[in-house]
């Protein structure tokens, strides 16, 4: 790995670290050549401290380590995106993040779905497709993953793209709803398959 370390004539490369696991980004800090050796070495992220000025493994006083898990440089060579599973708080102040941001999995407009049918679950709305279901009880919802599931399974005997994307909509819809009338959530499902994939 090449970095040009002396591009901003002071030895230092802009690094920024990501959460490996979430992708939330968690911290700007810089390194030096020998920073980014003691990383590789103890597999535990060390920068180069610009007000101390000496070297400093984050979490030193802590605890809050970043452990290693991968270093990318980017296309000119002078700057470094380090992935890493974070032990606790990143930021000096207690936060997950130095943005004051919860480090939290996003799976997309997934998650921005499951927030509304959160949203509708809390704040019953006799307008609301989903407050009903969540008024019809349990075994309403879970009927609904069924026949959505059925449906699923007519569509793909079938050769009409469109249907099937649409059946598979409603499915996972349907699914997301039955999660929190559960009391569960994506993550849980999300973390049972990662851990069946190692």
């Amino acid at each position: 790995m090449r970095v040009d370390f002396n591009k901003y004539n002071d030895g230092l490369a802009p690094v920024i670290i990501q959460d490996k696991q979430t992708k939330t980004v968690l911290m700007l800090g810089y390194m030096n050549s020998e920073a980014l050796e003691k990383t590789q070495t103890t597999k535990l992220v060390t920068f180069y401290s610009r007000s101390k000025q000496r070297l400093w493994t984050k979490g030193e006083e802590s605890g809050n380590y970043l452990s290693l898990i991968s270093i990318d440089v980017d296309c000119d060579n002078d700057a470094l995106l380090i992935q890493v599973l974070p032990k606790g708080p990143t930021c000096h102040k207690g936060t997950d993040t130095c943005w004051q941001k919860e480090n939290k999995p996003s799976f997309g407009f997934l998650s921005t779905l499951e927030d509304v049918i959160a949203n509708r679950y809390e704040n019953d709305s006799e307008s609301s497709y989903v407050a009903s279901l969540f008024r019809s009880g349990i075994n309403k919802i879970a009927q609904k993953v069924g026949e959505e599931a059925v449906e699923v399974v007519i569509e793909a005997k079938d050769n009409d793209a469109n249907l099937f994307i649409n059946e598979g909509a409603d499915l996972l819809f349907h699914y997301l709803i039955l999660l929190k009338a559960k009391g569960h959530s994506l993550r849980e499902v999300v973390k049972v398959l990662e851990q069946r994939h190692s």
